[in-house]
């Protein structure tokens, strides 16, 4: 009876604000009649404890989470797995706390071995890097208990989670050892798209434009712990103003924390990320190099692919360019954010509070003009989906950028493409991405720019195919004789919303 209590208390959660796809995989994961293992990782705050409690606190039949302590001691950690068990499994009776992990798991076997075979059982590690303090031995003892134990009963559905997918990936599904190939399911929970920060503002009582979501997603992406500091009755710049901009603004000084609660050595992390926001069209990774002045460069490489596993980078290969040459872009919104407008100011912001009208009055600037046109296309790569759909593109098209630099000294025009479409329909999409206040209009200096770069693409590239140009605009294209000579297909914000 006192279990059935505990666990009847744990069901009021609040409601799960999309993620259909995650709890899709959650779903089969429950009703599935073998044991299961999921590895679950993302960016910090992006909400991976917030899905998995609340769809298992309604689901599950017995749920067991535990959160590792951040530079807690050994015995701080066994103490407050001691705590959860006595709270899940005994009806909050007191359990004295395990010498070591061994121990502590045969405590855990001992309660799961009574609960009726009927009912399943989710025991969730939360931030395991944390919990796996120096010397514990927990992975060892997980790898022991999960071999001998759990592995063979079909009610048990382990998840382990944690903030730094570096460690997840090397220490549980990379692992070389006892948990080899047991990873039964892997889970990398992204940041909310458009349409669904859309939906989480409204169930926070946000009733707001889909011009004004975009603004709050240029600055904060689809991160729900940043969202939820936004005010009701507040625009998207005055919370901006008050959360970047105010003396003790929530998200003032977020980006050191962050970085100081994945890395050991955040600084240099820093310093990478900070060397590639720098650039609108990627850097190289030989220029990271280049620049970081790190006489390692393998060191380099292994820290840019924490960063993209974190999900503040992207590693890709400009089109056309197969074989060499990895380039190294941001995607994580509040890192451009805090780069280009927070930290230059972070002095004066906390001597004095700035949050009266300054983010308003600087949101008409040229420099966020040019900012937001960065931030812009950043939020387009993260739907391609929709931008696809738009467009009428087939999903096996390949996506990609390009670029073309002039050798020094030689007389020609280079050419950025933001993206395109490589189609197999003997087509190529150039997509052109642009961001304003009012529906963009195409003159004749755009136009002449427009036609200039197909141009440039055909000739540097050498392709056979037919050349489409496509523009992506935030608040849409204003016809004229211009666009209806060149543009073939468009895609505006609206489109990004749709599912």
């Amino acid at each position: 009876m006192g279990l059935e209590m505990t666990q009847k208390s744990n069901k009021t959660r609040e409601k799960i604000i999309g993620r259909a796809e995650e709890q899709e995989v959650l779903n089969q994961m429950l009703s599935s009649n073998r044991a299961e293992f999921l590895a679950l990782y993302g960016r910090r705050r992006v909400g991976k404890t917030f899905l998995i409690k609340n769809f298992f606190s309604r689901s599950a039949d017995v749920f067991f989470p535990v959160t590792g302590i951040q530079k807690g001691s050994l015995e701080d950690q066994l103490r407050q797995f001691a705590n959860q068990i006595g709270i899940t499994f005994y009806n909050e009776v007191s359990v004295s706390p395990a010498e070591g992990w061994f121990a502590a798991f045969e405590t855990l076997r001992k309660a799961v071995d009574r609960i009726d075979h009927a009912k399943k059982v989710v025991v969730f590690l939360d931030e395991l890097p944390w919990l796996a303090t120096r010397r514990s031995k927990l992975l060892q003892a997980l790898e022991f208990y999960w071999n001998q134990f759990w592995n063979h009963d079909p009610r048990f559905k382990l998840i382990i989670c944690g903030s730094s997918a570096s460690w997840i990936i090397n220490k549980i599904i990379n692992n070389k050892g006892g948990l080899y190939n047991r990873v039964t399911r892997r889970m990398s929970l992204s940041p909310f798209s458009l349409c669904e920060t859309r939906d989480f503002l409204k169930s926070l009582g946000m009733e707001l434009s889909n011009r004004q979501i975009l603004d709050l997603y240029l600055a904060f992406g689809g991160i729900p712990h940043y969202l939820a500091q936004c005010q009701r009755g507040m625009s998207a710049l005055q919370n901006i103003s008050q959360l970047c901009f105010r003396k003790n603004g929530a998200l003032v000084d977020e980006f050191p924390k962050l970085f100081a609660s994945l890395f050991s050595n955040a600084a240099a992390y820093v310093k990478l990320v900070k060397i590639i926001a720098k650039s609108r069209s990627g850097v190289e990774q030989a220029q990271v190099a280049k620049q970081s002045r790190t006489s390692k460069g393998g060191r380099v490489i292994e820290r840019l692919k924490q960063l993209e596993e974190a999900g503040f980078i992207l590693s890709f290969l400009p089109h056309g360019r197969q074989q060499k040459g990895v380039y190294y872009k941001i995607i994580d919104e509040y890192t451009l954010f805090y780069f280009h407008w927070i930290e230059p100011y972070l002095k004066s912001t906390r001597k004095q509070d700035q949050s009266e009208g300054y983010w308003t009055t600087m949101a008409h600037t040229p420099a966020w003009k040019s900012w937001s046109g960065l931030a812009f296309e950043a939020v387009c790569h993260k739907h391609l989906a929709q931008i696809r759909k738009a467009l009428r593109i087939d999903v096996d098209a390949e996506i990609g950028s390009w670029q073309y630099v002039p050798r020094k000294k030689k007389n020609e025009r280079g050419a950025q493409v933001d993206l395109l479409f490589d189609r197999h329909d003997n087509v190529i999409t150039l997509c052109e991405i642009k961001h304003s206040d009012k529906p963009f209009v195409i003159d004749k200096e755009c136009a002449a720019n427009l036609q200039m770069k197909k141009e440039i693409y055909k000739s540097q590239t050498q392709t056979k195919k037919d050349i489409f140009l496509a523009l992506i605009a935030s608040n849409g294209l204003k016809d004229n004789s211009h666009s209806a000579t060149l543009i073939s297909q468009r895609a505006s914000l609206e489109d990004l919303f749709r599912f």
